[in-house]
């Protein structure tokens, strides 16, 4: 979040927690030489809502608040842009090269650029390059405050990616404080979700890949790459795998095990907002944030992890579920469940991973043109580096990686197929054994179609 953003989502939060709320908004609506409806537009995404300017703007804002909708659009263009920014040989602006999926395009009457709606995946990547903080994505805190003051129990899910973003000395169990300092009533590592995945599409991987011919793309961590293989290389689509993302895991098992819980996804992506919003998974996650945005909110609460005393939990996501937060992690995580489950296939198994947009292009543009890729099992990770280098950590992706890497690498469980308490969860949710994720009705929660 740009900073003179970030300063408005302080002042919003703050006066809605001291209930001036109204008088605070009027003030910044109404600042001399603002564009009305851009600013207006501005405060809605920072509410996590869209309103549109008008005489009872502030009231049917905070009615909006009140009475949250799910949004499909997270990325908004707020107004005309002067296109001035740095441009390649081709001509294309920041956000342009920037965009996976070429959807933002000129407007030669105008001379500005949009959004074609119907080309963007909301992926976000476009919001970080802008100079001049006319592209925005929709920030959802508000509403979650309004779910936090409900009574409803409200998990904060927490990318492994955040290994690192509070400093090297913040434990998860000085974070897990933390959150239930902020009003949250418990935290968990997504990781453990991720182990769940690993031990699934280890037993995919023996199920599938039987020759030299066969091949499986894993697509179970980020929604670029996702999209890139739905929306460009369709093609492939037969050899991805089926798997939800850790997010939606966490949140599926989590409602499974308490059907009244609420859960809010924390990362390091813009991108996953728009996941959570996908038609066949919406009411799995209710809210998405953002690193930048929880060190904003805990900024506004006077929350400082470092000097909580630790909220302890046991010890139950194991090191390979903690690196699927950069690149090559998840194929680690897969190929260990493979070495220690079906040992034979291990000798066979080939494993590549690309990080970045340019990277995964490549390699799928590779696989559509029937070339050799060396490999039987590919992950790609739309950010370099993979979720370390999102748009929306705080630190710098090498400096994440280290954390992540220190913190997996202490981890008590190190495979998966060695948590006690994964199988524990496992036979809560009616799995009892291997062969159960050879049926797909015992594997719903895991899966979905592409």
């Amino acid at each position: 979040m740009k900073k003179h953003h970030m300063d408005l989502f302080q002042k919003l939060v703050k006066s809605y927690y001291e209930g001036n709320f109204d008088e605070t908004v009027e003030k910044i609506i109404n600042t001399p030489g603002l564009d009305k409806d851009e600013i207006t537009k501005t405060v809605s995404m920072l509410c996590g809502v869209e309103v549109e300017n008008d005489e009872n703007y502030i009231y049917n804002l905070k009615k909006a608040i009140t009475n949250y909708q799910v949004r499909e659009r997270i990325v908004e263009k707020l107004g005309q842009c002067t296109i001035s920014c740095t441009k390649d040989e081709t001509g294309k602006t920041k956000c342009q090269m920037a965009c996976p999926f070429n959807a933002i395009l000129k407007d030669p009457i105008k001379n500005t650029t949009y959004i074609d709606e119907d080309l963007c995946v909301n992926c976000g990547m476009c919001v970080d390059v802008c100079d001049n903080s006319k592209l925005m994505d929709r920030v959802e805190f508000i509403p979650i405050m309004e779910l936090l003051k409900s009574g409803s129990p409200v998990i904060a899910a927490v990318a492994p990616a955040i290994s690192g973003q509070w400093g090297s000395d913040v434990t998860m169990d000085q974070l897990r404080a933390a959150f239930i300092k902020a009003g949250f009533k418990d935290m968990l590592e997504v990781a453990f979700a991720a182990d769940m995945l690993t031990i699934k599409e280890a037993v995919e991987f023996d199920h599938l890949v039987k020759n030299k011919d066969d091949m499986m793309i894993t697509s179970c961590c980020c929604p670029m790459w996702v999209g890139m293989l739905k929306r460009v290389y369709s093609d492939l689509v037969k050899y991805v795998s089926p798997s939800v993302s850790p997010m939606i895991a966490a949140a599926r098992v989590l409602k499974k095990l308490n059907p009244d819980a609420k859960v809010v996804f924390v990362g390091p992506c813009i991108a996953k907002k728009a996941e959570a919003k996908e038609k066949d998974l919406i009411g799995d996650v209710d809210f998405v944030l953002t690193f930048q945005e929880l060190k904003g909110i805990f900024e506004i609460l006077d929350i400082k992890p470092e000097e909580l005393q630790g909220v302890a939990s046991i010890e139950y996501a194991s090191r390979g579920g903690r690196l699927y937060a950069r690149s090559g992690g998840v194929s680690i995580a897969i190929s260990e469940a493979i070495e220690e489950l079906y040992p034979e296939k291990y000798s066979f198994l080939k494993t590549l991973h690309v990080d970045g947009v340019k990277e995964c292009k490549e390699i799928l543009n590779r696989a559509v043109a029937g070339e050799d890729l060396g490999a039987n099992f590919i992950e790609g990770m739309g950010c370099v580096g993979g979720c370390v280098g999102g748009p929306k950590a705080i630190v710098p992706k090498e400096e994440s990686r280290k954390a992540v890497d220190e913190f997996a690498y202490q981890s008590a469980v190190k495979v998966a197929t060695h948590s006690g308490i994964l199988d524990e969860v496992f036979l809560r949710i009616g799995i009892n054994s291997l062969e159960d994720f050879k049926h797909p009705e015992k594997i719903e929660i895991f899966e979905r179609n592409f």
